[in-house]
């Protein structure tokens, strides 16, 4: 079995619920990603921005430089444990029509996965 361990990434990326629009704006694509997770003040996971999340809100007349992550961000994300099965994971992210799981293992954000994580095991023969 295959685990999400083997193919997350480590050392995730994330901004904070307090940023700015504008910054995660930047931030999103300085860094060439889709999507971040997004951190209270505890350092806890507390929901997620995407570029789809930000377009939305920029649609509906939010102001990038006073607007938070915060109030923009989908509160609910979908977690999964570094033992997951991958198959599993993959199943979830199908299901629930996201592109990305966060990695939790007692209660701290260690990683992600993603639909790039799957399709690269998929295409090296992993699974």
């Amino acid at each position: 079995m295959v685990t999400v361990a083997q193919v997350m990434t480590r050392g995730v990326l994330s901004l904070r619920s307090d940023v700015a629009l504008r910054e995660a704006v930047d931030y999103l694509a300085t860094q060439h990603i889709s999507g971040v997770p997004v951190l209270d003040l505890k350092r806890r996971l507390a929901g997620v921005i995407t570029t789809s999340d930000i377009l939305q809100a920029e649609s509906e007349g939010e102001n990038l430089d006073t607007t938070t992550v915060g109030e923009v961000m989908t509160p609910t994300t979908l977690t999964v444990s570094p033992d997951t099965d991958l198959r599993e994971a993959a199943l979830a992210m199908e299901y629930a029509e996201v592109h990305r799981l966060f990695v939790e293992e007692a209660g701290s954000l260690i990683g992600v996965i993603s639909r790039s994580d799957v399709n690269r095991a998929l295409a090296t023969g992993l699974i």
